[in-house]
C-alpha cells in the first residue's frame, strides 16, 4: 500500500512544475478511479529531443498505473501554429508537411510510450468539421482580456508587433481537444499552462468532467539554454550511441541533477544520494558517466550503452580515434583552411570556421590548425577534428 501511495506522489511531483488545481488532482487519485489523461503534440518538426520525453514519459507513467491514456496529434492544430514562446508569428504547415513530420513522431514517441496502453488520436477528427456556429460558440466563453493575459502577447502588443487571430484561436481550437475527449487530466509542458488553462475552463462550461492540469518542467539544452535544434544543445531521441553519450558528458554541471530527474527512471532516493555526493565535492564527471548510461540504455539498450561508454573513454581519455569516424570526399589538392572546415561540413560557414580555427578548437591529424588563411593540403586518410566529439576523415 505503501508503495502504491509513493507511486500516487510521483505522478504528480516528480518532473511537475505545478498541478492545477491540487486538491482536485489529489482527489481523483485518492478515488482509485481509472482516469482519462492526455498528452496532445503538434508534429511541427522532424526530431524530437529529451526536452520533449518529459511530458511524453509523465503520460506513460499514468498508463503504467493502469489509466486510460491518449497521446493526442495535433494534425489540425499545428496547421494553425501554436505561438507559445514566439515573439513573430509561426508560419502555418500544410497538411503535407505535418503528415510528413507525424510518419517520424509516432516511431520515435514509441521509445517512450507503449501503444498497448496508448491510444492514439488525432483533433483534425472533430477541428476540420466545426461549423462556423460551433467555432462561434467556443469563442463565446472568452474574452480578448482572458486572451491577451498571455506574456507572449502582452509583449508583442507591448512592442507594437503582429498579433493574429489565428493565434488567439490556437489555445481555443486546443481547449476543444478536452472538451472532445472529456478527460480527466492533461499533461504538458509548463510553457503550455494557459493552453491548458483553457480546456479546464471549456470543460466546465460544456458540462464534462472536471480537468486538472499538470505542467511539466521545462528540460535545458546541455549549455543551460532554451532546448533547440538553433541553438546546437539538444540531445535528440533519434541520436546514435555513441553521440548521445557524448553530447551528455558536455552537460553543464549543475544540470545533472535535473536530467536525472527528468529524463531518467532512476528513484529518487539515489538521486538524492547524488546530490549530496557532488556537494560534498564528488567528481560531476562520475554522475555524468552515469546518466548518460542511463539515458543511452533507455532508447538503444544496456549492450549500446556500455560500448558508447568504452567508445568515449577510449576517445576522450586515452586520446584514440573513434571507431566510426565518417567519411567525405573534397576536391582538388590544397584549400584554405576555413575553406576545407565548410567543404567537411564541419562549419555551416566560413565565419563560423574562421571563428572555430582562431578558438584553437581544430586539429587536423592532430596538429592544431591556428591559422584560418593557412593553404591545407588535401590528403586521403588525414582526419580533421573540430571540439571534442567532431572528425571527419577525407575520403
Amino acid at each position: 500500500m505503501a508503495k502504491k501511495q509513493a507511486k500516487t506522489y510521483e505522478l504528480l511531483t516528480r518532473g511537475v512544475e505545478q498541478v492545477v488545481p491540487e486538491e482536485v488532482a489529489e482527489g481523483k487519485l485518492r478515488s482509485g478511479k481509472k482516469l482519462r489523461v492526455y498528452l496532445g503534440i503538434d508534429p511541427t518538426g522532424s526530431k524530437l529531443h529529451i526536452g520533449h520525453s518529459v511530458p511524453l514519459r509523465k503520460l506513460q507513467a499514468f498508463a503504467d498505473a493502469g489509466h486510460e491514456a491518449i497521446f493526442l496529434i495535433g494534425s489540425f492544430t499545428a496547421m494553425i501554429g501554436d505561438p507559445t514562446g514566439r515573439d513573430a508569428a509561426r508560419q502555418p504547415l500544410t497538411r503535407e508537411q505535418v503528415e510528413a513530420n507525424f510518419q517520424t513522431y509516432k516511431k520515435q514517441a514509441g521509445r517512450i510510450l507503449d501503444f498497448s496502453k496508448v491510444t492514439i488520436r488525432y483533433n483534425h477528427e472533430w477541428l476540420e468539421k466545426l461549423s462556423s456556429a460551433e467555432t462561434f460558440k467556443i469563442m463565446s466563453h472568452f474574452t480578448i482580456q482572458q486572451m491577451l493575459q498571455r506574456d507572449m502577447f502582452k509583449e508583442r502588443m507591448k512592442h507594437d508587433e503582429d498579433l493574429s487571430p489565428m493565434e488567439f484561436m490556437y489555445p481555443l481550437m486546443q481547449a476543444y481537444d478536452s472538451v472532445v475527449l472529456d478527460v480527466d487530466a492533461e499533461i504538458g509542458g509548463n510553457d503550455q499552462l494557459f493552453n491548458m488553462l483553457c480546456g479546464r475552463k471549456l470543460q466546465e462550461r460544456y458540462g464534462k468532467r472536471e480537468k486538472f492540469v499538470i505542467a511539466t518542467k521545462l528540460l535545458e539544452g546541455l549549455d543551460g539554454r532554451k532546448m533547440s535544434k538553433t541553438y546546437g544543445n539538444a540531445v535528440n531521441i533519434t541520436d546514435e550511441p555513441n553521440d548521445m553519450f557524448g553530447k551528455i558528458m558536455s552537460l553543464r554541471d549543475d544540470l545533472i541533477i535535473r536530467y536525472f530527474e527528468l529524463c531518467t527512471d532512476v528513484p529518487l532516493a539515489e538521486i538524492e544520494g547524488i546530490k549530496k555526493s557532488l556537494k560534498a565535492g564528488g567528481n560531476p564527471r562520475d554522475a555524468k558517466a552515469r546518466l548518460a548510461r542511463e539515458i543511452v540504455e533507455m532508447y538503444h539498450g544496456a549492450k549500446a550503452a556500455q560500448a558508447a561508454e568504452k567508445e568515449f573513454n577510449a576517445v576522450f581519455r586515452s586520446g584514440a580515434l573513434p571507431a566510426d569516424i565518417p567519411k567525405k570526399k573534397v576536391s582538388g589538392k590544397q584549400k584554405q583552411a576555413d575553406e576545407l572546415l565548410v567543404a567537411l561540413g564541419l562549419a555551416q560557414s566560413r565565419s563560423e570556421a574562421k571563428r572555430l580555427i582562431e578558438q584553437g578548437g581544430v586539429r587536423m591529424n592532430g596538429a592544431v590548425l591556428s591559422d584560418w588563411k593557412e593553404r591545407v593540403d588535401i590528403k586521403k586518410g588525414a582526419v580533421v577534428q573540430v571540439g571534442k566529439r567532431r572528425f571527419v576523415e577525407i575520403s
